[in-house]
C-alpha cells in the first residue's frame, strides 16, 4: 500500500495551465503518478453551513479511517494462516484500492447529488456508524467462541499431567463397579520407565500384580494404569510421589466424559453456525486439532461480512474525502464552484521535492502560506487554524499504509 495526496486548485484558465505545468514536471521527474479526481457538481448551500460541515467532515474522516483499519485488522486475524493473502481481500467495489482511488466515480445511487451536503454527510455517518455497531457485535461473539476454543485447545494440547484425558482413556482400561478395587492413572517420566516396572507392585501393599499398562505417551513421559485396593490408595499415592511418579486425579466417569465431549461438539456447532461453512466435515467433528485448522482456514460468513463491509466503509471514506475537497475548495476559492481536483501518488524518495514543486506552482494562491512553507521559522499569526496541514492549495492525505 502507499500514500496519496488529494489536492485541488481553482479551475480558471491560469490555474489549468498551472495544473498542466505541475503534471508535466512531476511526471518527467518521476516525483509522482497523477490522475484527475472527479467530484460532481454538489449543492453548495450557505456559507455558514459549509463552515460547520467542514469541521464535522474532519471528524467523520477520522472515524471512518479508524473503522477501516479495525476491519482490516480483523481480516488479518481471521486469515491467520494466510496472512500473505490478506491484501487480496481488501477490495473496494470489487477492485483493488489503488484502482478504486485512481478511477473514482461518485456513487449517485447511494449519495444523490441533488441532496444538501449536510444530508449526504449524515448518510455517510449513519452508514459508517452502523458498520461499527455490527463490527462490535460480531467481533464480541467471534472473540468469545475463539476464546472458548483456545481454552479447550489448552486442555487438549498440554502434557499428560495437565491435559484432558477424555480422548485418551477407554472403559476397558479400568476396573469399574468394584467395591474393593480401583484403577489409578500414573504419569511416569521417560527416564523412569524401568524403575516403574520394577517397583510399582511394592510401592504399597495390595497392589494387583502385573496390572500396569501404558495407554499414552508424550515427549516427557507415559501414562500408566495400575490397579490396587481402595484402602491403600492414599498410601500408594504418597509413595509414588516420593519416587517422582505422579498420580492423576482422574476417575473414569462415563457421564462426565460424555458431557465434556458434548461441550466440544456444541462449541463446534456454535462456531460453524455463526461463522463458517454450513457443514463441518465428519472427519473433523471430534478432532480438536482438526477443528482448530478448520476454524482458522475456512472462508465463511464472518470473513465474507468483513470483506463486504470493508468495501462499504472504504467507499464511504473516499466519498467523505471527496466531500471535504469540495467544501474546502468552495470555502477557499469562492463561488461559482470552479476547481480541479487531482490524486497524486508520491514517489517515496521524492516527497520533499514534490512538495517544493507544488509550492512553486501554486504559491500565487496564497503567498503568505507559501512563504511560511519556504521558511518554517516565520511566525505568521492565524495561519495554522487547526491541526490539518495547510498549503496554498487544498490538500488531504489518503494513507493506505495503515492497512498494511
Amino acid at each position: 500500500m502507499s500514500e496519496f495526496w488529494l489536492i485541488s486548485a481553482p479551475g480558471d484558465k491560469t490555474n489549468l495551465q498551472a495544473w498542466e505545468r505541475m503534471n508535466t514536471v512531476t511526471s518527467k521527474s518521476n516525483l509522482s503518478s497523477n490522475s484527475k479526481f472527479h467530484i460532481p457538481d454538489l449543492k453548495v448551500g450557505t456559507l455558514d453551513a459549509l463552515v460547520g460541515l467542514s469541521d464535522e467532515l474532519g471528524k467523520l474522516d477520522s472515524f471512518a479511517e479508524s473503522i477501516i483499519k479495525k476491519i482490516a485488522q480483523y481480516i488479518g486475524e481471521v486469515m491467520e494462516d494466510s496472512k500473505d493473502k490478506v491484501q487480496e481481500n481488501l477490495l473496494a467495489n470489487g477492485v483493488d484500492l489503488i484502482s478504486y482511488l485512481t478511477r473514482f466515480e461518485w456513487d449517485m445511487a447511494k449519495y444523490p447529488i441533488k441532496q444538501p451536503l449536510k444530508n449526504i454527510s449524515e448518510a455517510l455517518a449513519k452508514q459508517v456508524t452502523q458498520i461499527e455497531s455490527d463490527l462490535k457485535t460480531r467481533s464480541a461473539a467471534y472473540n468469545n467462541i475463539k476464546g472458548n476454543l483456545q481454552s479447550l485447545e489448552k486442555k487438549t494440547m498440554g502434557n499428560l499431567l495437565t491435559r484432558t484425558l477424555a480422548d485418551i482413556v477407554h472403559k476397558e482400561d479400568f476396573v469399574l463397579d468394584s467395591e474393593y478395587l480401583i484403577t489409578l492413572l500414573v504419569v511416569v517420566p521417560k527416564s523412569s520407565y524401568v524403575q516403574w516396572q520394577k517397583t510399582y507392585e511394592s510401592l504399597s501393599d495390595m497392589v494387583v500384580p502385573r496390572s500396569t499398562k501404558m495407554i499414552a505417551e508424550d515427549a516427557e513421559g507415559g501414562l500408566f494404569t495400575v490397579t490396587l485396593f481402595r484402602k491403600v490408595m492414599d498410601d500408594f499415592k504418597a509413595k509414588a510421589r516420593e519416587n517422582r511418579f505422579m498420580v492423576r486425579e482422574f476417575y473414569y466417569d462415563e457421564k462426565e466424559l460424555k458431557c465434556e465431549k458434548e461441550e466440544l461438539m456444541k462449541l463446534a456447532s456454535d462456531k460453524k453456525q455463526q461463522y463458517w461453512q454450513p457443514l463441518l466435515p465428519a472427519c473433523l467433528s471430534t478432532s480438536h486439532s482438526g477443528m482448530a485448522l478448520w476454524f482458522q482456514q475456512s472462508s465463511g460468513p464472518l470473513l465474507r461480512w468483513l470483506k463486504v463491509n470493508f468495501s462499504e466503509a472504504f467507499v464511504a471514506w473516499i466519498h467523505v474525502k471527496a466531500l471535504r475537497v469540495f467544501v474546502e475548495s468552495v470555502l477557499r476559492y469562492g463561488l461559482p464552484v470552479n476547481f480541479q481536483a487531482m490524486l497524486l501518488q508520491p514517489n517515496r524518495k521524492s516527497v520533499k521535492r514534490l512538495r517544493d514543486v507544488l509550492n512553486v506552482v501554486f504559491k500565487h494562491l496564497d503567498e503568505v502560506a507559501a512563504a511560511s512553507i519556504m521558511d518554517p521559522g516565520m511566525d505568521i499569526p492565524g495561519l495554522q487554524l487547526s491541526n490539518q496541514e495547510y498549503y496554498p492549495y487544498v490538500y488531504f492525505k489518503i494513507d493506505l499504509s495503515l492497512l498494511d
